[in-house]
């Protein structure tokens, strides 16, 4: 195998391990030496035994010996890096220290000393080697696990001591060197360095121009207003209207010159710097826009003048929510209107009726549960909250109804013509907007909605019902004899429809011919009218509903059918023989057969005689169920007389086995009906039938009663007249019954069978009567004085019916139906009953489910104004609240009704300068609130007088509406000014009196409420005092001394109210007056806290003329300091102690100011400003800069920081300026800055109190323990 190329730099070749690399490596140099020369011959020697085999222990054909070390060198990087992770854990669970240095002391011999058992080379050391190895790595472990720290930094203290010795004052009035107590520089890191510009200006949108964006607005150009500056970046804040996330918009020098360059084309616009311009920069999102930030050329921060917000919303839409496109007479529209914008919105629609036109609008449109500013004020006005909330402006989705009853048959079309947000962005769709839609329904909005109103079909039975049942055969099938009809037109439609009906199986249903208590529930679609709806089954069929595919019908009586499956013709026979009456000879034989079906029947007989090869076959028709039949042959002999087959009315040629008759042919009582007509009957009567005897009395007839395959055989004895009467028992059940004469038998013992009978038809039901349904309900809303047709529907009985009703005042009333679907026409408002029902033959019952009907007026529409706007009435005048000039106010107006509505009001107005004309405003509303803004415009008073109302129902009704007015007084706001203007007051500390006094003029109705704005200079916040009960028009005000600073400050007047509640808020631009504070000396902590740590340097502000004595103790002795110049006492605090100010004296007084000023010295976090780097930045007057601050340690931190003057890099360090000390309880803070200089961090305290800047002592763990108390 040849070796691998290897550059100089690369480690050396692994040691060959072959058993013949020592003579490869002789015969390299042999022949590098001596080419030519012949080697000597070396006599054979026979190998010695190997003790130790020093291959690696892995072969290296499987991984080579570098890859080996590489592995191993992994390996071992793997567990320190596990080392590391451990320690890392070790800073909060130091108890853990002795159980993780064992186990690293474990794994980390564990792994040198099985190293060498691989037998890697160049790993593979000696014994002693891998043992002080073995005791680095298990110092270091020690080491980490104990955290036993290197003294390197002593030694660089000690170092940076020798080379610089900075020394200050400490605490014990000598000089020690501050980096011999604080030696880490690095924890106190950055600065902030403020530079204040003069002033420009930048606003946006300057005249509160409303934007959108839509599918053809896809680009929005805000005006940008700038004066006095030529920028090179802005920022634009966008506020997302959906989630509320902020996003900043950078505008680049390059942005910033092709916006130049696009404005240049306006003549308005000027190249000179200091003339105002108009930019435009391009948005194409909606969101809230603030311009955040402008920076000039000279990179300073510009003034930006805040006006109302920018809101670029989406520009409204509105859409017909799809619906369906057919519908039916009698049904409401539903037809909603989706509105999408910012509310509140406006809507102006189209209704076309078969082509008549109408043009409608809605207004206020918005959701109930909002409170939008754009409903009490205009949207150019908005003012700026403190607390941006961009959820009012969101475009809403609000759902408008239009529901109205679909009256007239034909065409309607809703078209949408132009909608309006709350902005005062507008829409109007166009002819081709209404048009894309129908060639493009996916693509355009649903601008219109098409609904075809059909009418609405009907049913009933024709040829059947309870009493005229469909007799079919077992097996068969026939069609439901369905009648169909349209409501209005009569037209016939060739549509499918759908009938739903009830079926009663026969076995299962009462005696009364009803359904039975659970009757199945079934649905069939027929193709067209003409297709049959076929049934099999025995039973009752009842059609419970009707409908097309667009609309539901109506079910007319008669409604049911029943469906018989006669028994099949049978019959059972006896016969007698006929005998001559004088010879006694049989002659003949008389059949009787009491038969079962359906008559007429039709019996066939084979009759035979013995000995002839032929027979006869002859036909008996029989129409009732008994039937005698005589069989006198004409020639003597034996006769048979076989039945071979009966037919009737359902069943034909039945099959006859069994039934044969003989005889040996070798001649009387009778009973009839009088009358054979048929019989009609009420079901739970008795028949009565009148009989006609022959023969010698007493008579004994036998009769019998048919009926369902079942008979009730009655005798009747001992008649004694010729004409006799038969009275059956009460017929419970409905159907046809026979009565069948069966036999009589005179005086003599004589016994005829007989075969005259009589038909009874039962009715099946009595007649009911019940009101319908309109619109699935018995109850009907009308107009007021409308009528009302209330639909009867008469199941049973015969035509004409009685009906008999009352009325809403209790008087019964009668009428005739000739229709089972007649109906009662009334017009007053009330409930209905119907109390009885008959007719021709039969009294009837009244359904109690359906007995009464209630018809009710809709309601005219009402309205009133809500509780909470309603101060007082006086008659029919609302008193409102007062208001002041310019406060937006408005009412709520409540409606109930049908909307939209309408009302109309005058607006007169008595003003308290000058006069203004009356004017008439018309409200619509789409709900049932409506907000009506007052005018405020102006101070007087107002009267707003509502003369009209009306909705969808209703027009408006003079008889019905009584006029009502509110009135409302709008009170002028009251003004306050100085009386001098600009003057400069002086105030001192110390006296009570001589003070000046600040002059004030009011105006207005007092007592007055007057709001005063200090600003001490180089303070960020100012002051407010609030002066109340001014019982004057003018008033002298005085400063509390609380509230006096020392130096200059400056007085405004911020808001002033007066005894009405009004209000005005003063420009911050008035003019305003200065006051100067004088005290006398004065020493004061320039850092609040108390507690402080060693390192610090503890500053106090002195006041008076300088120099100095300050008086104080340390540790219990009482030391005296000399300040020479400066107004600023410092020292360096050495050592924990108590440091006690007892006073102050300077060189203007010989007083001595008393004090007691403690501070403890603890023992040390760190802090960067402007994340550990100095920091430029330039911002305007009057602007401010955001410092951070982030620190570590354990919160809380208190730190301070001073502010020194701004000197040329490199130069001579500025002087302090100003000393301030803050608390933070978390990890970073920020600080606004609006002066200008140089700040940075002078102290820092944490929970455990250790403090860092070079040169102060490391306190002791006790006091870097104590925690910070507030």
């Amino acid at each position: 195998m040849e070796a691998t190329p290897r550059m100089r730099s690369a480690f050396p070749m692994t040691p060959a391990r072959s058993p013949d690399s020592r003579a490869r490596r002789f015969e390299q140099q042999s022949s590098s030496s001596s080419s030519k020369q012949p080697l000597p011959q070396i006599p054979t020697l026979s190998a010695a035994p190997s003790t130790a085999s020093t291959d690696p222990l892995i072969p290296e054909n499987y991984i080579d010996a570098p890859s080996q070390r590489l592995y191993a060198v992994a390996l071992w990087t793997a567990i320190w890096a596990w080392h590391i992770y451990d320690f890392s854990r070790l800073q909060e669970e130091d108890e853990q220290s002795l159980w993780l240095c064992l186990k690293f002391l474990f794994v980390d011999g564990l792994f040198l000393y099985g190293l060498p058992s691989l037998r890697i080379p160049w790993l593979s050391w000696s014994t002693g080697t891998m043992t002080l190895i073995f005791l680095g790595h298990a110092l270091i472990d020690f080491m980490f696990a104990f955290r036993v720290s290197i003294p390197i930094g002593a030694g660089l203290t000690v170092l940076a001591r020798s080379v610089w010795g900075a020394y200050e004052i400490a605490l014990n009035e000598r000089n020690v060197n501050r980096e011999s107590i604080v030696f880490n520089d690095t924890l106190i890191l950055g600065r902030q360095v403020v530079n204040i510009l003069p002033e420009g200006s930048a606003i946006l949108n300057p005249k509160r121009d409303s934007f959108c964006l839509d599918a053809t607005r896809t680009e929005i150009r805000l005006p940008i207003v700038i004066n006095a500056t030529n920028p090179i970046g802005m920022e634009i804040l966008r506020i997302d209207l959906e989630t509320q996330a902020n996003e900043t918009l950078s505008i680049s020098k390059s942005q910033i010159k092709q916006m130049h360059k696009d404005a240049s084309r306006l003549l308005s616009y000027s190249e000179d710097i200091n003339e105002p311009k108009t930019l435009f920069f391009p948005v194409k999102k909606p969101g809230l826009y603030v311009l955040a930030k402008v920076v000039d050329e000279s990179n300073l921060e510009v003034s930006r003048k805040k006006l109302a917000h920018t809101v670029v919303v989406p520009c409204p839409k509105a859409a017909i929510l799809p619906s369906p496109s057919d519908m039916c007479s009698g049904e409401l529209s539903n037809v909603e209107l989706l509105v999408t914008g910012t509310p509140p919105m406006k809507v102006k629609y189209r209704k076309m009726v078969n082509q008549a036109t109408q043009d409608a609008t809605f207004e206020s449109i918005q959701p109930e549960d909002l409170v939008s500013p754009l409903i009490k004020q205009d949207h150019g006005a908005l003012a700026i909250p403190n607390r941006v909330d961009v959820s009012w402006a969101k475009t809403r989705d609000v759902r408008v109804p239009l529901s109205e009853s679909l009256t007239t048959p034909g065409k309607w079309v809703y078209a949408i013509d132009e909608v309006t947000d709350g902005f005062g962005n507008s829409i109007r769709y166009s002819d081709r907007d209404q048009d894309s839609q129908s060639k493009h329904p996916t693509k355009a909005a649903h601008l219109h909605q098409v609904i075809t109103v059909h009418n609405r079909p009907s049913v009933h039975m024709q040829g059947c019902s309870a009493q005229h049942p469909l007799k079919v055969a077992k097996g068969r099938v026939a069609d439901l004899p369905l009648q169909y009809r349209i409501s209005h037109d009569g037209e016939l439609s060739s549509a499918a429809h759908h009938i739903e009906y009830l079926f009663s199986p026969q076995d299962s249903m009462p005696g009364t011919g009803e359904h039975a208590a659970a009757p199945s529930q079934k649905k069939v679609s027929l193709k067209d009218p003409k297709q049959a709806l076929q049934i099999k089954e025995p039973g009752l069929y009842t059609i419970t509903g009707i409908s097309t595919d667009f609309c539901a019908g109506e079910v007319l009586e008669p409604a049911s059918c029943s469906l018989l499956n006669p028994p099949e013709p049978d019959f059972a026979m006896s016969n007698e023989p006929m005998f001559d009456k004088c010879a006694g000879n049989p002659i003949g034989l008389r059949v009787d057969l009491d038969l079962v079906g359906t008559p007429p029947f039709e019996i066939k007989v084979r009759t035979h005689k013995r000995g002839v090869n032929h027979h006869r076959m002859e036909t008996y028709k029989a129409s009732g169920l008994r039937y005698q039949m005589s069989f006198e042959p004409n020639v003597d002999g034996h006769w048979t007389y076989e039945f071979v087959e009966i037919s009737d009315a359902v069943y034909k040629k039945v099959p006859i086995k069994g039934k044969v008759l003989s005889q040996d042919v070798k001649p009387a009582a009778s009973a009839k009906f009088a009358s054979r007509d048929l019989l009609e009957t009420c079901i739970d009567e008795k028949a009565h039938f009148d009989l006609t005897l022959f023969g010698e009395a007493p008579f004994t007839v036998e009769w019998e009663l048919v009926h369902g395959g079942r008979r009730l055989r009655n005798t009747q004895n001992n008649i004694t007249s010729r004409l006799t009467s038969l009275e059956t028992v009460p017929l419970t059940s409905g159907g046809d019954y026979t009565l069948a004469l069966v036999s009589v038998t005179d005086g003599m013992g004589c016994k005829e069978f007989l075969d005259d009978e009589a038909k009874i038809s039962v009715r099946q039901q009595k007649p009911k009567v019940g009101f319908g349904l309109i619109n699935g309900h018995r109850t009907a809303q009308t107009l007021e004085g409308q009528a009302v047709e209330l639909p009867l529907r008469i199941s049973a009985g015969e035509r004409p019916w009685t009906v008999k009703y009352t009325d809403t005042n209790g008087i019964e009333k009668t009428i005739r139906a000739s229709d089972p679907n007649d109906n009662v026409l009334v017009e007053a408002e009330g409930t209905y009953e119907l109390t009885g029902l008959s007719d021709s033959l039969c009294p009837g019952v009244v359904d109690e489910a359906a007995r009464k009907f209630e018809v009710s007026w809709v309601a005219r529409p009402e309205w009133r104004i809500a509780p909470q706007d309603i101060k007082e009435k006086q008659g029919s005048t609302i008193i409102k609240n007062d208001v002041c000039e310019g406060d937006e106010d408005a009412i709520e107006l409540l409606f109930k009704g049908a909307p939209p509505y309408q009302m109309s009001y005058v607006q007169t107005v008595k003003l308290d300068h000058g006069v203004a004309a009356p004017k008439t405003q018309d409200i619509r509303a789409a709900i049932n609130v409506a907000p009506m803004r007052m005018d405020t415009s102006q101070a007087g008073t107002y009267d707003y007088k509502f003369i009209k109302l009306g909705d969808v129902n209703y027009d408006h009704s003079s008889k019905h509406f009584t006029p009502a007015s509110v009135r409302q007084r709008v009170h002028a706001r009251p003004t306050a000014a100085f009386a001098d203007p600009g003057r400069t007051y002086g105030f001192c500390s110390v006296e009570s009196e001589g003070e000046e006094v600040i002059p004030v003029t009011l105006h207005g109705q007092p007592p007055f409420e007057l709001e005063v704005e200090i600003k001490h200079f180089g303070s960020v916040r100012p002051e407010l005092v609030t002066y109340h009960d001014i019982i004057t028009n003018t008033h002298n005000i005085r400063i509390p001394h609380s509230r006096l600073h020392l130096g200059k400050s400056a007085v405004s007047l911020r808001r002033v109210s007066d005894s009405r509640g009004c209000s005005r808020s003063l420009d911050s631009s008035a003019p305003r007056v200065q006051i100067s504070v004088h005290d006398a000396p004065a020493i004061t902590p320039l850092e609040t806290s108390e507690d402080f740590c060693v390192g610090d340097r503890i500053n106090f502000g002195l006041s008076g003329v300088a120099p100095f004595n300050v008086f104080y103790t340390f540790d219990g002795a009482a030391r005296k300091a000399a300040v020479s110049s400066g107004n600023t006492f410092r020292r360096l605090a050495e050592k924990p102690g108590v440091f006690v100010v007892t006073g102050l004296q300077d060189s203007a007084s010989n007083c001595r100011a008393a004090t007691q000023l403690t501070k403890r010295i603890h023992g040390m976090p760190s802090v960067r400003v402007s994340k550990g780097k100095d920091a430029y930045i330039d911002i305007h007057e009057g602007s401010e800069a955001e410092i951070l601050f982030e620190f570590g340690g354990v919160p809380p931190f208190e730190f301070t920081y001073i502010r020194t003057s701004n000197t040329e890099k490199g130069g001579k360090k500025g002087v302090v300026l100003d000393m301030k000390t803050a608390v933070s309880e978390d990890y970073s803070m920020k600080i606004a800055a609006s002066e200008g200089g140089t700040y940075e961090v002078v102290a820092i305290k944490d929970a455990h109190c250790a403090y860092t800047k070079p040169g102060v002592r490391v306190p002791d763990k006790k006091e870097r323990n104590k925690r910070l108390t507030y």
